[in-house]
């Protein structure tokens, strides 16, 4: 039961912040908001305030802003009306479709923000190698205790966790350029990383042992550090999702992330306390709201990406693409995703009951 309420919170979390920077941009813009749903499915409750009909629906997995005029239908046949989204300026129309993904990255800082305040029990590691590896790779290459990883294979490190990132997503054999600073100056290795046979992943040798307390403003730097670290992790992982270097068992819908994730995660963590239960779902909830903010901008028809390409196209050519052809795109690409959804909740089922 507490697994069920927790994924329900921070699905809801995720999916208000999203539909929340469309509701407000689309207000500013004059935009008529038709209705404002949390959740899909039939209804569970509703009230209508101001023109717009807020609601809560039986499945919490997702939700929607919906617009008058949007995609071609109209309250009323004929015109769009004033509070059109058609009849809104074209900037105004991008910014209403751009403001979920950006309030999904807004709450995801604010998220690392509280976290990196929480210093004391998460562990903030600099790029520092406290230790190196004997043996290794970057012991060969010259880097000694202390050094600082400045870069790997021209990729800016912040963090530590983003130097085992890259060797998981991003290496593919051979040499690696390394920029470490040591007592202030900057230096290059190439460096040529080993492969752990315990865990099949190729290492750089370097180990970390000292964390950090950011303080002040310290923490708003950190806290871009963290979401900037989600942000990669997403896209680097989507990369080796299309890359075909993930198998379905590491594909998780909402059952999935539920009882794989969620219950899971809730289970090892409430053994330290209420502390450790709310940073590692702070923790999730930040790795979903970055997921949700670069899934939707992604340039596919249904998602706020393939939204933004028509919209930008209009820019181009000075006039907009004809709504009901547009519409129909998005609705192919709705029908698209549904299946997709169905394929996704067998594939959970599937992998919960092999885990399990």
């Amino acid at each position: 039961m507490m697994t069920l309420i927790l994924f329900i919170i921070i699905f809801g979390v995720v999916v208000i912040a999203h539909e929340f920077g469309h509701f407000l941009l689309a207000k500013a813009n004059g935009i008529h908001v038709v209705e404002f749903a949390v959740g899909m499915g039939p209804s569970l409750f509703s009230v209508k305030k101001g023109g717009t009909k807020y609601s809560i629906k039986l499945f919490p997995i997702g939700g929607a802003c919906m617009f008058e005029g949007e995609d071609g239908l109209a309250e009323k046949e004929g015109e769009p009306g004033e509070g059109s989204f058609l009849k809104a300026g074209v900037w105004g129309r991008i910014s209403t479709v751009a403001a979920g993904p950006i309030f999904n990255f807004i709450l995801a800082f604010i998220i690392a923000f509280i976290m990196v305040n929480m210093a004391d029990i998460i562990a903030i590691r600099d790029p520092v190698a406290t230790q190196v590896v004997e043996g290794g790779g970057a012991e060969a290459a010259g880097i000694q205790d202390g050094d600082r990883i400045i870069s790997i294979g021209g990729e800016r490190i912040r963090l530590y966790q983003e130097i085992s990132l890259y060797m998981q997503a991003s290496y593919r054999g051979g040499e690696l350029e390394v920029v470490y600073e040591r007592d202030g100056e900057r230096h290059t290795a190439m460096v040529t990383p080993q492969l752990d046979q315990a865990s099949g992943i190729y290492m750089l040798g370097v180990a970390n042992s000292d964390f950090v307390t950011p303080k002040g403003f310290e923490t708003f730097r950190y806290a871009w550090y963290e979401m900037r670290y989600s942000v990669k992790a997403t896209y680097k992982s989507l990369g080796m999702l299309f890359g075909g270097r993930v198998t379905r068992q590491d594909v998780a819908g909402p059952v999935g992330i539920a009882v794989n994730v969620v219950g899971k995660t809730y289970d090892a963590a409430k053994e330290y306390g209420w502390e450790s239960v709310l940073l590692s779902m702070l923790n999730i909830t930040l790795m979903l709201s970055v997921n949700l903010g670069i899934l939707n901008l992604l340039p596919i028809p249904a998602l706020d990406g393939g939204r933004l390409v028509f919209l930008l196209i209009e820019v181009i050519r000075g006039k907009p693409i004809p709504p009901e052809k547009e519409g129909m795109v998005h609705f192919v690409g709705l029908m698209f995703f549904m299946v997709l959804m169905v394929i996704i909740f067998f594939n959970d089922l599937s992998n919960i009951f092999m885990k399990n």
